[in-house]
């Protein structure tokens, strides 16, 4: 199936308070314009030199957000025109958004990425960790910065048992954030379940999957 092909079967069956992120990272242009062409607006990249290039030669309407693991000396590049940034997972990553999106006048939302799967492969935050950021003081100080809800990635199994204890885990993340009162905390974003596990993690509550191979098919990383 082409590319808007495989955009509408998945659209077609998602309830409709969940957001489609189609994770065009390693994708030529040319195949994020098929995308484009049949209606999606969403678009997640884990590069920001990547992003960035595309942001540039692709229309103004799109979102863009970025899903890979963030180096601080490079926000300053996305922080002109990023959407959403869904893998925070320390508070010098934080501070470091917020002075950017102070220079661009502009307040970035943010995910916070909290480590649900057992690999030590995968970044992210403890629930502790996540409630000592958005209550402490230094967080009180961001005004440039919103943080809209959490991130998480599945352990890579057959075991779908274990999928789904990880997404719980990630929901009860989420409804622990719902319980602090911060002006810059405002949560409704669970973003989690990959074209592998989608079905299951919306099932389990999620708001807004990412989906690439599904949409775009196999990566070519060579």
């Amino acid at each position: 199936m082409s590319i808007s092909e495989n955009l509408k079967k998945i659209k077609s069956a998602l309830p409709k308070h969940v957001t489609l992120v189609a994770v065009s990272k390693t994708k030529p242009v040319a195949d994020l314009m098929e995308a484009y062409q049949a209606g999606q607006r969403i678009f997640g990249e884990n590069k920001i030199q990547e992003m960035v290039e595309k942001h540039e030669t692709m229309p103004k309407d799109i979102e863009w957000h970025m899903i890979g693991h963030v180096q601080r000396n490079k926000v300053k590049y996305m922080a002109p025109f990023v959407s959403l940034i869904h893998g925070v997972d320390n508070l010098k990553l934080l501070k470091e958004i917020n002075k950017e999106a102070k220079k661009n006048n502009r307040i970035i939302d943010c995910l916070l990425q909290i480590k649900i799967a057992t690999e030590d492969s995968k970044f992210g935050l403890t629930n502790t960790e996540a409630l000592e950021i958005i209550q402490s003081e230094v967080f009180s100080e961001l005004k440039n910065i919103r943080i809209t809800g959490v991130m998480g990635m599945a352990t890579f199994t057959e075991n779908s048992e274990q999928v789904t204890q990880e997404f719980k885990a990630l929901k009860a993340s989420f409804e622990q954030l719902l319980k602090v009162p911060a002006f810059n905390l405002n949560p409704q974003i669970i973003s989690m379940g990959m074209s592998g596990d989608y079905d299951l993690a919306i099932t389990c509550g999620s708001t807004m999957i990412r989906v690439g191979s599904s949409i775009f098919g196999s990566r070519n990383y060579s």
